[in-house]
């Protein structure tokens, strides 16, 4: 089978998943045994009231504390069949981008309905999550007012970024630093999305997606700020990180300006997107404007 012919089998086997878990929301989920993958999406569930109906989460998913006494069935990218059917589920609610295919395809053999729910950095892809999660829940009243709720906080938060009429910092998000190689944020993460809600400007925009970058061109795009989350191991110390050859002469290193903050909180794009935006946002610029 050539790569053609595999990727549309692998689109329609996500495709036939998608609208099963579509045809099935009609359904009451009350009794059902549910697992979570995706930190925002657990999170979600726990926010509308519901986490008593999950038997287990992935390693995303560690929001609110609670959670953590659930089994974890591994890392939402590189998930094991095994894993996930050992809890025997009834249901799995997923974050769009969870796998791998070959792990759905197993899934969806086995007759579990594997949904996923529509990802987005921005305030209407929140309001979206937020929404989708309840409809499959059957709680859709509630998620209608969770919903309305986040985004009037959201329209508060905006307007709050708006009023700072200073030059805007320029931003690099750091994914890694794995072999002294820096992985950056380009256009359509979640990096992006949260830099520019809260009013900063990514250094990196000619590219999609997180990418390695070379020390040139780090050096080249002039950071302000360095941007890492603080959880999963990500980074060193501070005098490391600013002693790499690559950011060595930026002004962020210059200035020693890093932000470092959760990055489920920081990332997830959930419920406490407000918090997050409003804490980068005084991170970036201060407490008073």
């Amino acid at each position: 089978m050539n790569r053609n012919m595999l990727s549309l089998r692998r689109l329609i086997s996500s495709l036939s998943i998608v609208l099963m878990g579509i045809f099935t929301t009609g359904t009451t989920f009350a009794d059902e045994k549910i697992v979570s993958i995706g930190g925002s999406v657990t999170e979600i569930i726990y926010a509308l009231g519901e986490g008593d109906r999950l038997i287990a989460r992935d390693s995303t998913s560690y929001y609110p504390p609670s959670v953590r006494s659930l089994p974890d069935v591994g890392y939402m990218r590189q998930l094991a069949p095994e894993g996930v059917l050992s809890v025997e589920p009834d249901l799995i609610i997923a974050e769009e981008r969870s796998g791998p295919q070959e792990t759905i395809d197993v899934l969806a053999a086995a007759q579990v309905p594997f949904i996923i729910i529509p990802d987005g950095f921005d305030r209407k892809a929140v309001i979206t999550k937020i929404q989708s999660v309840a409809d499959v829940l059957n709680v859709s009243k509630k998620g209608e007012l969770m919903a309305n709720e986040i985004n009037d906080e959201l329209l508060s938060v905006e307007r709050s970024v708006g009023e700072y009429d200073g030059t805007k910092k320029r931003v690099l998000f750091i994914l890694s630093t794995a072999g002294g190689r820096i992985m950056a944020a380009g256009t359509d993460t979640a990096a992006n999305g949260i830099i520019t809600m809260a009013g900063g400007m990514n250094v990196f925009d000619s590219f999609h997606g997180y990418k390695p970058v070379s020390n040139e061109a780090v050096s080249a795009s002039t950071p302000d700020v360095i941007l890492m989350m603080t959880a999963r191991g990500h980074s060193g110390t501070d005098e490391e990180l600013f002693s790499m050859p690559a950011l060595l002469s930026t002004p962020a290193a210059i200035n020693r300006q890093i932000i470092r903050m959760d990055g489920l909180l920081l990332l997830g794009f959930g419920p406490r997107t407000g918090e997050a935006v409003m804490d980068l946002h005084s991170a970036l610029y201060g407490e008073s404007q």
